[in-house]
């Protein structure tokens, strides 16, 4: 009987190890079936951290139609899996792996779902204890194709009329070129926008790293990457999410052209001439987004906090 139990523990431990659980002594390990499907979908999800919301999302999906898993995106960072997601009487927890090498803490967390909302409580990778809250992300479905209205110039090539930086500015106008020298604060458009076409060329030095946000939620990946395969986290990607079909870039230090039509979530990228993604679905925000609120406008910004970066001929053509 012992070396049953002894066997039976093992395997228990290998098991656990193999599901990625941080401490299997913690708690008993239960997974059940999936029987009540309430949970399951996507959710846009607002973190209170010291009297401050920041943006995170939630998928939640089933697997070979037995057990839960998903995928999480936090506030920074891109989505990372969840091998395992328990949901009983109404009650959801989950865990994470760390994903920068500094983190030395899992992301756990848990909800209650009631009224088709999620609240609960995380614990994050510094140890203390979170209040957020999930609602339903929004389908952003289209019943018609959208008519163009006016194409606006956002940058004037002058100054930073129009835009303000998130933080202390570094960006300049240099020579018709919007420029920031090194790193530093993100820039964000005053206007807001809905569906549109968006056209901007930038210049990427050599090892930088960059990034369009679209409606200040979906980041379209700016970094060198000549020479590279398709990544979700290099040029021309919906960062974390969506590889591009191709790698179409120049090398660094040459000015580059991205075409991004948004239609709710269906995006088309073009770069430097070639359609890399076409009319491909977001699953939800990307790490950095300003807000998870999908279903309002937002604006465009850009990044500034990953090294040089410039900018020229910003236009947009918003939905009428």
């Amino acid at each position: 009987m012992k070396k049953v139990r002894a066997s039976l523990l093992r395997y228990c431990l290998l098991f656990s190890i193999a599901l990625g659980c941080s401490n299997i002594f913690a708690a008993p390990f239960i997974v059940s079936p999936v029987e009540d499907p309430s949970i399951e979908g996507k959710w846009d999800i607002t973190v209170l951290v010291d009297g401050k919301e920041y943006p995170s999302w939630l998928e939640v999906y089933h697997s070979g139609n037995k057990w839960l898993v998903g995928q999480y995106v936090g506030i920074t960072g891109s989505a990372r899996p969840i091998s395992i997601i328990n949901f009983k009487d109404g009650k959801i927890s989950f865990s994470i792996p760390p994903q920068w090498e500094d983190e030395d803490n899992h992301l756990s967390f848990e909800a209650i779902l009631r009224n088709d909302e999620l609240t609960g409580t995380m614990v994050a990778a510094n140890g203390k204890t979170y209040s957020w809250k999930g609602v339903r992300a929004p389908l952003l479905t289209r019943d018609k194709a959208p008519v163009w209205g006016t194409p606006i110039k956002l940058f004037n090539g002058k100054d930073l009329s129009g835009w303000q930086a998130l933080g202390e500015n570094q960006w300049k106008v240099v020579s018709g070129i919007l420029t920031s020298p090194k790193s530093g604060a993100n820039l964000v458009t005053n206007q807001k926008f809905n569906d549109f076409k968006l056209h901007l060329e930038f210049r990427c030095p050599k090892g930088s790293n960059s990034g369009v946000y679209l409606r200040g939620r979906y980041e379209v990946q700016i970094e060198d990457s000549y020479g590279k395969l398709p990544g979700r986290g290099l040029l021309g990607a919906v960062y974390g999410f969506i590889i591009p079909g191709e790698m179409a870039a120049k090398p660094a230090g040459e000015w580059q052209t991205y075409d991004i039509t948004l239609v709710g979530r269906m995006i088309t990228v073009v770069l430097n001439g070639k359609t890399i993604i076409c009319n491909q679905s977001i699953p939800g925000i990307t790490g950095g987004a300003l807000d998870s609120k999908e279903g309002e406008p937002g604006p465009l910004y850009i990044q500034g906090d990953h090294g040089p970066i410039e900018y020229r001929n910003i236009i947009i053509t918003p939905a009428k």
